[in-house]
């Protein structure tokens, strides 16, 4: 099912997310969830989406399966986190679904260690580079309360296309 995308400005946004649970990794409703953030994100042509960012108060982000380690499957992240392992850093464009239309320049690590779990409670330990840590940062900060619009310099507000 399309959940409907929450969009700026809302207070859910701006809220640190709660953790789950391992025992709540197994309901029938935390994979209905899951599910339906990995269909919604690939209809609104995202290529990662935050639990938040559908109006559900937990942390969990899903990155489409085309920029994750594995290829053949979308990485679901529950309770991330991650650290630097670098001091090297880029700016390049980022959007959001919640911030639709607008466009910054944002400065993200280039490699991090991301820690946390995955669908099925197994924990992640693994060294996401480039544009896979752009987007695990991105994801991690709506988590933690924060948009990317907060980092962001020279933000543009690009005519949606009709």
């Amino acid at each position: 099912m399309i959940l409907p995308i929450t969009t700026e400005p809302n207070k859910i946004l701006h809220e640190v997310t709660k953790e789950i649970p391992v025992a709540d990794l197994a309901t029938r409703k935390f994979k209905k969830l899951v599910a339906d953030m990995t269909e919604t994100m690939y209809v609104k042509d995202g290529v990662g989406i935050a639990a938040n960012q559908v109006g559900v108060d937990l942390q969990v982000c899903v990155i489409t399966k085309q920029f994750a380690l594995d290829k053949n499957k979308d990485l679901v992240l529950i309770n991330p986190r991650w650290e630097k392992r670098t001091i090297r850093q880029n700016w390049d464009a980022e959007g959001c679904l919640s911030v639709p239309t607008v466009w910054g320049e944002v400065k993200r690590y280039n490699s991090i260690r991301v820690r946390a779990l995955d669908e099925n409670g197994k924990p992640l330990d693994f060294i996401a580079k480039d544009y896979l840590a752009r987007i695990i940062q991105h994801e991690v900060d709506h988590l933690n309360g924060h948009l990317f619009t907060e980092k962001a310099r020279n933000l543009q507000k690009i005519e949606p296309a009709m």
